[in-house]
């Protein structure tokens, strides 16, 4: 069948920077998807955007979906024709159906009886037909969070749509879209070629655009081109060009044909925290700043421009006239917040509201500082600073820096806690309570920075469940999935055996008495469901982080660890990671079968197994032999376990097999008389306890 590259471009004004590639990823995605679904064979799909733009080039679209053979059971033949052999309605009303004139209906004889039956060839239709309504579809399904009209229209799009090209091979696909004709005329850079350039055929879409209308469509292309300049234009200044990958992929959706431009500020500047210059370049106007070799701040910077200017020192000379005075507001900022002290910052907490139901900073500020204390205690850690770090943990909030810079929150607040001349220990731990912001970050490396930043974290979470603001579906809009996987990392990768469930009651008590106190009516009850909730909430975030970053770990395997309900985040880490050693033994296997059948054994055995094995009652050879392994095992095992060597505790048990299947192949366990029934399943209890103290293996496939 005949193929032809398809081309869909939409034209519109300026589109969102931060969501722009998400766009364009989920246009392509729903155009294939939509392809699938029709039936049309193609090649890859791929994307393209720009601030103008977004496109989908589909290689190798067939012209036509593949004939298809439709076949369709239809009524029963006694009930298709009546006694004088006539059709009835119900057979014309079938024959209607399926398009084909009831002489070419056939039967079909099945168990059931016999039924008419249709088989039809039914002929593609061609994508000049079908492709209007896949793209429509598509277009109407981008997650676009709030759409907007323009003009007199009822259209709505993310942005005002102007123009709209869709070629299948040479042709036009005839059809409106975003209230726009689809033709083959696409646009070019703003400035540079404003004139509308004609499209032949999809193949030359990026070279066209790139050469005649100063625009890089490809993402990819312009992300890596504007990365190379960067890199080179920090080089040719004699330094390194300091590339932060969100920076990035924001530039790279702001411009269509990037030109680097080197700029300079005052060296004065470098004076002020490194943090705030790169807040100041890099989050606020989307410059890459620059480093030397031993990677301290240059007065320089790399712009990125999206226009080749005839006279590059005008528009130099723009970006740094735009940069001065945010470093100059900079400057006054962090002068004027050191004529305060954090300490002195303490009594206005309580005049800022937290959460409407939980009180201000000030309230949040005291039950942070019990539960990190509590925490530093468990711990070993420095309990005094824990305390110091997490009073005035908030207070750098009240700052003008924070205010006019709320990503530098902790981070200043260090600053201004060495200048006032707090500890060391306290300023470390609260720049890090905050860690880790994201998948992958950092985590705190001081004790009293960890003990803070847990604290910090669980107040958060217990608080919002506490309100009934849990997070629900996609909708998180505390953070709470990212603070409970934050709590757990600290947990398990700090080494820290904490017991989640006590801290998750210490936060929850606390929260409790500031409801009470502050006279909330609005709260569900308080009950012990609340700290189950909390607890079952971040053991699914543990899953997702075991199932996503732990090769080799199951559903089944997180549950098996999950039901023994580890008090510790560690503990759990330990018992799943000795299961997954304890599986690749080729005796695992059978073990596994085996304890589920001795479970089974003891779920219908009908009486309570005891808790002691009779020796005086063991008979057989075989349970004898089972019983003595088993006793000379648990004199090892046990200490094991008590140390959490949960591996090793789990291959001496792997030992057993040799044992445990003759008093399977050999032994009656439900035996006549009462006394030695009694007693063979105590000995399987003891079995099963035993095997079951690192991880349910019942729960696992076998």
């Amino acid at each position: 069948m005949t193929r032809h590259d398809l081309l869909v471009e939409i034209g519109t004004e300026e589109l969102p920077p931060k969501s722009l590639w998400a766009l364009a990823e989920s246009f392509r995605d729903g155009i294939a998807s939509g392809l699938d679904n029709a039936g049309f064979a193609h090649g890859t799909v791929e994307p393209y955007a720009t601030p103008r733009r977004l496109a989908v080039r589909v290689h190798r679209l067939a012209i036509r979906q593949a004939d298809q053979r439709v076949e369709r059971r239809g009524p029963p033949v006694a009930v298709a024709f009546d006694a004088g052999g006539q059709p009835t309605r119900a057979a014309v009303a079938f024959a209607e159906s399926c398009g084909v004139a009831l002489g070419a209906i056939g039967r079909v004889t099945e168990p059931k009886g016999e039924f008419l039956f249709c088989s039809v060839l039914r002929p593609g239709a061609a994508a000049a037909e079908l492709l209007p309504g896949i793209v429509g579809r598509v277009l109407d399904r981008l997650p676009i969070a709030r759409r907007m009209r323009w003009g007199a229209g009822e259209v709505q799009f993310v942005r005002p749509v102007h123009w709209v090209v869709m070629l299948h091979g040479t042709e036009v696909v005839d059809c409106e879209l975003l209230g726009q004709k689809a033709g083959r005329m696409t646009r070019g850079h703003r400035f540079h070629a404003p004139k509308p350039i004609l499209l032949r055929s999809p193949g030359a879409y990026v070279a066209v655009l790139e050469k005649r209308g100063h625009v890089i469509v490809d993402f990819a292309a312009r992300r890596e081109r504007i990365r190379a300049g960067a890199v080179a234009a920090a080089r040719a200044a004699g330094g390194e060009a300091l590339i932060d990958a969100g920076v990035l992929e924001e530039v790279t959706a702001l411009v269509e044909w990037p030109v680097p431009i080197t700029g300079a500020f005052d060296a004065r500047f470098l004076e002020l925290p490194p943090e705030v210059l790169i807040a100041t370049l890099q989050d606020h106007q989307r410059y890459f700043p620059v480093r030397s070799a031993d990677g301290v701040l240059m007065p320089q910077f790399v712009a990125v421009a999206n226009i080749e200017s005839r006279d590059p020192a005008q528009v130099r000379a723009g970006n740094e006239r735009v940069v001065r005075p945010r470093l100059s507001d900079a400057a006054f900022f962090l002068a004027a917040d050191y004529k305060t002290t954090l300490e002195s910052r303490r009594l206005a907490l309580a005049a800022v509201t937290f959460q409407a139901r939980l009180g201000s900073l000030a309230d949040r500020t005291a039950r942070i500082t019990a539960l990190a204390a509590h925490i530093a205690g468990q711990s070993g850690g420095d309990v005094s600073a824990a305390q110091r770090a997490a009073q005035l943990a908030k207070c750098d909030l009240l700052t003008a820096m924070v205010g006019e810079f709320p990503e530098l929150q902790g981070i200043m607040g260090r600053y201004y806690a060495l200048h006032d001349g707090e500890a060391a220990a306290v300023a470390a731990a609260i720049a890090e309570q905050y860690l880790p912001r994201f998948a992958g970050d950092a985590l705190p490396a001081s004790s009293a920075g960890l003990s803070l930043a847990i604290a910090d974290k669980l107040d958060t979470i217990v608080g919002t469940f506490a309100i009934g603001q849990k997070p629900t579906g996609a909708k998180d809009p505390f953070g709470l999935r990212r603070a409970a996987l934050g709590v757990l990392r600290i947990l398990i990768e700090t080494r820290l055996a904490l017991d989640l469930g006590e801290l998750v009651n210490l936060a929850l008590d606390s929260v409790r008495a500031d409801l009470q106190r502050l006279g909330d009516r609005k709260s569900p009850p308080l009950a012990n469901g609340v700290a189950r909730d909390v607890y079952d909430f971040m053991m699914e975030r543990l899953r997702a982080w075991y199932l996503e970053g732990v090769p080799g770990v199951t559903t089944e395997m997180f549950d098996a660890v999950l039901d023994t309900r580890p008090a510790s985040p560690l503990d759990f880490d330990e018992r799943l990671r000795a299961l997954l050693a304890f599986l690749a033994l080729p005796d695992a296997a059978s073990l596994t079968v085996t304890n589920k059948r001795i479970g089974n054994i003891l779920r219908k055995a009908g009486q309570e197994a005891g808790l002691r094995v009779d020796a005086g009652l063991l008979r057989e050879p075989a349970e004898r032999q089972l019983a003595a392994a088993l006793e000379a095992l648990r004199a090892e095992v046990e200490p094991l376990l008590g140390q959490h060597r949960y591996s090793e505790a789990m291959q001496r048990l792997a030992t057993l097999r040799s044992t445990v299947d003759p008093f399977f192949d050999q032994v009656l366990v439900m035996a006549e008389d009462p006394a030695v029934r009694a007693n063979r399943l105590a000995l399987l209890a003891a079995l099963q306890r035993l095997f079951q103290h690192t991880a349910n293996l019942a729960r696992l496939p076998g």
